[in-house]
């Protein structure tokens, strides 16, 4: 197995968990933590806490594709996610899947940002289980809750929003270049003989 196909397979079965936290019937955090019973409640409580004493103002708290979401509201981003604009921007989720838990941390999806995470991380001695934005953990004590806390921290809802705008931007342009036509060899050859 290369290590492409490890990674394609890594992000098939994030893609799988996160669908698999679409089937909660929660409307409410309270309702989602309900669910849960034990170390897992426990851990998920302990996490969500985290996040919300780290959590910068105008950020809000909630559920979003079926785990607990802290996303940036309508009011201060009136587009929305571009997957889907009726919800609003997606900041981080906390969710249990069947097999363990995860944070998704949207926000760290680019290179220079994951490398930073993944180093601080380093620091603690701490085994890391991350796919691209997702920190798989079985227990609470698997987690570098500081490095999460400062993490979350270190973005402000205008930071990620220029940050997220800056994202799509690039995206878009990429996506630009890549319809332009480029020239068969037979025109390449029509060019070059002048006829």
């Amino acid at each position: 197995m290369t290590a492409a196909s490890c990674s394609n397979r890594r992000d098939l079965i994030e893609k799988r968990a996160i669908l698999a936290c679409m089937t909660t019937r929660a409307n409410s955090v309270e309702e989602y933590l309900a669910q849960y019973s034990g170390e897992r409640r426990a851990a998920l409580e302990a996490v969500r806490q985290v996040i919300v004493d780290h959590l910068n103002p105008g950020f809000e708290e909630g559920i979003q594709y079926g785990m607990i979401g802290y996303y940036v509201p309508h009011s201060k981003f009136p587009s929305g996610y571009h997957c889907d604009t009726a919800q609003p921007l997606p900041f981080a989720s906390l969710g249990a899947q069947k097999h363990h838990m995860a944070l998704y941390l949207m926000f760290i999806y680019g290179d220079a940002e994951q490398e930073r995470f993944r180093s601080e991380w380093a620091k603690t001695g701490k085994k890391l289980d991350m796919g691209k934005s997702c920190v798989r953990f079985k227990r609470l004590d698997d987690l570098a809750l500081d490095v999460i806390g400062a993490t979350v921290k270190s973005l402000t809802v205008e930071a990620f929003i220029e940050q997220y705008e800056q994202s799509r931007a690039a995206s878009n342009a990429s996506k630009t270049r890549k319809k332009i036509p480029s020239k068969t060899n037979a025109q390449a050859r029509k060019l070059k003989s002048g006829k």
